[in-house]
């Protein structure tokens, strides 16, 4: 499985390079993440419960780091071993490029699983992946730099739920 994205954070490249590299916050944005310890140098450990389809497993993995270029990239790699569902490893290229105090974290992943996980389909995995990682970076974002009021979705003041907007086909046939 591949995939590849990039985000908008709004804090300068440092900060988010040291958010990277902080088991805490990591722990925070990972989803389903119940342990985080270690550090950037020596490899981190973690404890991850998910469920994928019809299988729920909790993985013990660990994460290490290789080709860092301080404050601009590295290579994460990692691989969680889920007992009977199976195993998942890969890593990622992580890269930060920062333009008037706003970083952009690209990321390229390469991952496999195996066992169970295997079995249930690349198009169900890769939609989990996406999913994963649309929360982690979510997450992610939120700890580093988080929304203000002026930034959150405007509210409707009146109380009542927002109306729901009709789909291109309802349209057509109301």
């Amino acid at each position: 499985m591949d995939l590849k994205g990039s985000r908008t954070i709004a804090a300068d490249r440092m900060t988010v390079w040291r958010a990277l590299n902080d088991a805490e916050i990591l722990k925070a944005a990972i989803p389903g993440c119940k342990e985080m310890t270690g550090n950037a140098d020596d490899g981190f450990e973690a404890t991850v419960t998910q469920k994928i389809g019809p299988v729920k497993a909790t993985f013990k993995g660990v994460v290490t780091l290789s080709d860092v270029i301080e404050g601009e990239s590295y290579r994460i790699s990692g691989e969680g071993k889920g007992g009977p569902a199976g195993y998942a490893r890969g890593g990622a290229n992580v890269r930060l490029d920062e333009t008037d105090g706003v970083t952009t974290l690209s990321y390229e992943v390469d991952a496999k699983v195996g066992g169970k996980l295997a079995s249930l389909g690349a198009r169900l995995i890769d939609g989990v992946a996406k999913k994963l990682a649309d929360q982690f970076f979510e997450n992610f974002q939120n700890a580093v730099a988080p929304r203000s009021d002026d930034e959150a979705p405007d509210d409707d003041d009146t109380g009542r739920e927002p109306e729901k907007k009709k789909g291109l086909i309802k349209k057509m046939f109301s």
